[in-house]
């Protein structure tokens, strides 16, 4: 066999080889996007489907709700809980955060509420990774889902309410303070007499 035949049976090989990985990529991507009846193109619950678990997170809830899936043992979770605590204090929004264990000691230092043993429904929002945050609507349905990658993520998933709002601690009213009136003389200037309107300067 020459040298020749052997190049050119070697390169058909590799081309079929590169064909059957490119068709199996294919494949992946398409059973990714197609996903379950409530699933997304990607991870997370549709946009739209309705929000399980809210009987226990927001019984009766009045606005929209913003659901973390975090973990005790990820620094990148602990950076997202911290901002989520300067929305705490937010009128168009509520914060859950929930565990698939235990609560760690160090979510007590933050104004939001936490729920632990909450594995059930890491599974039903489908957070396969944490941080994960879930935006949801007065009405109880999902209005976008996505993993955070890090504390400003969360500020960008906020957005999707109204736009980027005010966050900080409630504001605090202060006296109003009078400052005594201060007069200043009248500066008197002489009149000075204008010509009336069409009257001419007499001339020498």
């Amino acid at each position: 066999m020459s040298f020749q035949t052997s190049a050119l049976i070697l390169s058909w090989g590799a081309i079929l080889l590169l064909a059957l990985v490119v068709s199996g990529l294919v494949r992946q991507v398409h059973a990714l996007s197609a996903g379950g009846p409530n699933r997304g193109p990607s991870v997370g619950l549709r946009p739209g489907a309705a929000a399980p678990g809210l009987d226990l997170l927001a019984p009766q809830p009045a606005r929209p709700l913003l659901l973390l899936f975090l973990s005790g043992d990820c620094r990148t979770c602990a950076e997202v809980f911290g901002e989520a605590g300067r929305h705490a204090w937010r009128d168009d929004v509520a914060v859950r955060a929930l565990y698939a264990g235990p609560v760690p000691a160090v979510a007590a230092d933050q104004p939001v509420e936490v729920h632990g043993e909450q594995a059930d429904l890491f599974e039903l929002y489908d957070a396969i990774a944490t941080p994960f945050g879930v935006l949801i609507d007065r009405s109880g349905r999902v209005v976008h889902s996505e993993p955070l990658g890090s504390r400003s993520a969360l500020g960008t998933l906020l957005e999707r309410l109204s736009g980027p709002p005010a966050v900080g601690l409630p504001a605090v009213g202060l006296p109003a303070v009078g400052l005594p009136a201060v007069g200043l003389p009248a500066v008197g200037l002489p009149a000075v007499g204008l010509p009336a309107a069409g009257d001419r300067a007499s001339t020498p």
